[in-house]
């Protein structure tokens, strides 16, 4: 059995051009369970990403130089380097990103198909030949787009960090990487260690970690900086919106996956046992802190009471406590600032007359699993994405009104329905403003293969498979005339 103690990993510096880095300075990265401190990270400058930008400039012709397969075969024996290491990132998802056991497993067990399938993108098509009206031969292809930012967030740093970059690699773009603060190690310096080991070229993987004091400024450096071609971020919808913005006003390319305030429909024809099941994941896997947790279930009113038995009774098994004991499922929120920020959502709500039916109660960075009624528009929580183990539950009547309820959120990531009529689901799914639909499951779903992405303020562009390609790549017009296109006689 794996060994979740926190054993520090040795921080070799932040990997810049193939090499192990020191920064001026460092920050505590903490174990949120017990606030202890996990391991001292460097705290890189705007200097440091710059050279950092440098290296990653200096290396993409080579790298995009490369045969589609060459870079196929990198990307596959990243993969197999991250599953003979798998036991390492399980140890820092547990004590680093305060992750469940049994998260960190299905974490570790995914990040490898996401190169996999980011190597399959290698042999893509990348162009098509088009009609021409003077016998042209024209043909749209695909090119890298050069240095790509990517800034990745801290709830899941395997699954986002690895998709964030991985098809932009299979393109032949190069990346610089910054990992959140919360997650500098997993999310960061680990894969700077697979990619090491895995012998990718110097310089076409670069890691800059930096503290939150530092992370604006670098950050800004990451959009700003001429060499950077494009921008890959994973993280909450206002900071999203702030670099979809800076990339607007130089003209980049982003690709930006935000935050949600995902519904899980439940009709009366429902399987209700297994809608109860699935509402307990959706709502409380990893603390709720995942974009597509579901953060509102919506019942319809001649199945609510038998679905919140049996509801209730499966949230109140939950444990909650530190991640060293494998046997509690919810662990602590990432840090004390969005503990606190989760508790002044409950305590809004309660004092506007929401109901609490489980739970309720927090402590350090713990919350647990709790479950409000009685929710409406003028509290905080019905708008705001929560981010923690949190579920609101309302009764619908009609169809129509339970979309009206699921769109009535600036955020449109994913929603689910309940119900034993697929064709029902479909003609839901249609007037639902969201990016992804999920039918008889809950709203946690993804796939390294998928168009992954939201629709309003949950973002702009998809990640995932061919639609990738689309990301972190740009169009290009060649045609060979031969012959057919004429001009006017008096030129």
């Amino acid at each position: 059995m794996l060994d979740t103690m926190n054993t520090p990993p040795t921080i070799k510096g932040m990997y810049v051009g193939g090499n192990w880095v020191p920064a001026a300075r460092t920050f505590d990265d903490l174990n949120p369970s017990d606030n202890s401190l996990y391991a001292r990270i460097p705290d890189g400058s705007v200097e440091d990403m710059r050279r950092a930008i440098a290296a990653a400039h200096a290396a993409f012709p080579a790298w995009s130089g490369l045969r589609f397969h060459e870079r196929a075969h990198h990307l596959l024996k990243i993969a197999d380097t991250w599953d003979r290491r798998k036991d390492d990132f399980i140890a820092a998802a547990v004590n680093e990103g305060g992750g469940w056991f049994g998260k960190g497993i299905f974490e570790a067990g995914y990040v490898a198909e996401v190169f996999r399938s980011a190597a399959a993108l290698c042999y893509q098509n990348i162009g098509e030949v088009l009609p021409s009206e003077h016998g042209k031969f024209s043909t749209a292809t695909r090119w890298p787009l050069g240095v790509v930012s990517v800034i990745s967030p801290w709830n899941m740093p395997g699954i986002l960090t690895s998709r964030g970059f991985a098809a932009a690699l299979a393109v032949g773009n190069t990346v610089v990487l910054k990992p959140s603060e919360d997650t500098p190690y997993a999310g960061g310096l680990y894969f700077a260690e697979i990619m090491e080991e895995a012998g990718l070229p110097k310089g076409v993987f670069n890691v800059v970690t930096c503290s939150r004091d530092s992370v604006a400024a670098v950050g800004d450096e990451m959009i700003e900086n001429p060499l950077v071609k494009a921008v890959s971020f994973t993280g909450s919808t206002a900071v999203g919106r702030h670099i979809a913005a800076k990339a607007g006003a130089h003209l980049k390319k982003a690709c930006v996956e935000l935050g949600g305030k995902d519904s899980l429909i439940i009709l009366e024809d429902a399987d209700i046992d297994h809608s109860a099941k699935a509402a307990n994941f959706g709502s409380f896997m990893h603390q709720g802190q995942v974009c597509m947790s579901t953060e509102k279930i919506l019942v319809q009113e001649s199945v609510y009471d038998e679905f919140m038995s049996k509801f209730l009774a499966r949230a109140a098994k939950l444990r909650t406590g530190h991640t060293n004991d494998k046997n509690n499922v919810i662990g602590p929120l990432v840090n004390t600032r969005q503990a606190l920020r989760v508790k002044a959502l409950i305590d809004d709500a309660v004092a506007k007359g929401a109901h609490v039916e489980l739970g309720g109660k927090c402590w350090d960075n713990f919350v647990e699993p709790t479950i409000l009624t009685n929710v409406n528009s003028s509290m905080n929580i019905w708008n705001d994405e929560t981010f923690g183990p949190v579920v609101i539950v309302s009764k619908f009547r009609t169809e129509d009104e339970a979309i009206a309820m699921n769109n009535d959120t600036e955020y449109g990531l994913t929603a689910a329905i309940m119900t034993e009529s697929e064709p029902r689901a479909l003609r839901m799914a249609e007037k639902l403003e969201t990016g992804m639909v999920h039918v008889n499951c809950q709203n946690i779903n993804d796939e390294p293969h998928v168009p992954f992405g939201g629709v309003k303020a949950s973002g702009v562009g998809r990640y995932g498979g061919r639609w990738s390609i689309d990301a972190f790549t740009e169009l290009r017009w060649i045609t060979l005339d031969r012959g057919g296109r004429h001009f006017p006689p008096v030129f």
